[in-house]
């Protein structure tokens, strides 16, 4: 009989901090495919490129990874509730986790920075969602003192249990290729996912799974790249919301992932993310949100660089499903609206348009 996959608490228990009397709240995360890309690889000139699509977990993102950790560690210290500043991803997963868990979810965002699609899960899992009178900064310091005070229990990626549940993503790659890749790259906004695939590959080297830990690459926007600048970014300006942080939350982290793996750090403008968001849709076969698009974008941005080895075999996590975001693929690249040909109820007519006849 297959096996059937458990959530990532339960497979990995004891490789996370989690004991016996750990309530374990989860919603079937982790477990998700890695694909190979020949079309990325011949692209970038590479022996062989994966994705890792994280977009298949149950909220759509890779924050369920963390959030799964994140609910079950709160339940299990008291908490009657959790919050977190957000108006997209995090927001989704920590709704669901919460709704799973029986606790209610509160979502802080800013005042008049409300857009009720992006938060359409949190919604539907009844969050409460509080806009206030202040940036987003704001939020997550109001986030921070109820956390403190009261009890709520904060599931922001500053919640180190976020790390130690993204963690997992890595031992997946490892076991699924047998190896650690030469190259891991990914979408860096708050940074704690880069951090958390460093610290599953170190734990895989220490453990002597592996022989090298891989060089972890981390793309920005543009217009919102503190790691590449070397300082905050005080109004962050891109079309790819999730990864729209001036001021990550796991900047040190990040540094020190990058420093001991022999990384780095590189940024793309928003056209070259919106290139490779239709080019993994279009001939890849998978359907990411532009912020998810950005690792696969810097990575062709080194290839044309020249940093590319040939014979390299990188890991690109995409971390968000395109139906997060789908107003992008209802686009040309020159921004108009795509609107569906119409043709007569005629087959043979209709074979002619598509070049059939």
């Amino acid at each position: 009989m297959a096996h059937q996959w458990r959530g990532v608490i339960r497979e990995y228990f004891d490789r996370l901090d989690v004991d016996a009397s750990t309530p374990i709240i989860t919603l079937g995360e982790g477990g998700t495919p890695l694909i190979e890309a020949p079309a990325l690889a011949k692209l970038v000139g590479a022996a062989q490129v994966y994705l890792k699509v994280e977009g298949m977990n149950p909220t759509g993102s890779f924050k369920d990874r963390g959030m799964t950790m994140a609910v079950s560690k709160a339940v299990g210290h008291g908490a009657k509730a959790v919050i977190c500043a957000s108006t997209g991803n995090t927001s989704a997963s920590a709704a669901a986790y919460a709704a799973a868990a029986g606790i209610a979810s509160v979502v802080l965002v800013p005042e008049g920075k409300i857009a009720l699609g992006k938060l359409s899960q949190a919604v539907a899992h009844k969050a409460q969602i509080l806009q206030v009178q202040g940036n987003f900064d704001d939020c997550l310091d109001l986030s921070r003192g109820l956390a403190d005070n009261y009890p709520v229990h904060l599931v922001n990626s500053v919640n180190p249990d976020r790390i130690e549940g993204q963690k997992t993503a890595a031992f997946e790659v490892v076991e699924r290729l047998d190896r650690a890749p030469d190259i891991h790259v990914l979408p860096v906004g708050n940074a704690g996912n880069y951090s958390a695939y460093f610290k599953g590959y170190l734990e895989e080297f220490n453990r002597g799974i592996i022989k090298t830990v891989p060089k972890m690459w981390g793309f920005q926007a543009d217009g919102s790249a503190p790691f590449v600048y070397g300082t905050p970014v005080k109004n962050p300006d891109t079309i790819a919301t999730a990864i729209r942080i001036g001021n990550p939350a796991s900047y040190e982290l990040a540094l020190s992932a990058r420093e001991c793996s022999l990384g780095m750090f590189g940024s793309v403008t928003d056209a070259e993310i919106l290139w490779m968001h239709r080019f993994l849709s279009q001939e890849v076969g998978v359907f990411v949100e532009p912020s998810s698009a950005t690792g696969a974008a810097g990575l062709l941005k080194q290839s044309r660089a020249g940093e590319v080895p040939a014979d390299s075999v990188i890991v690109v996590t995409v971390t968000g499903h395109g139906l997060k975001d789908p107003m992008w693929a209802l686009k040309t690249e020159s921004g108009e609206e795509i609107v569906p040909t119409i043709v007569p109820n005629n087959a043979a007519e209709v074979a002619e348009r598509l070049g059939l006849a």
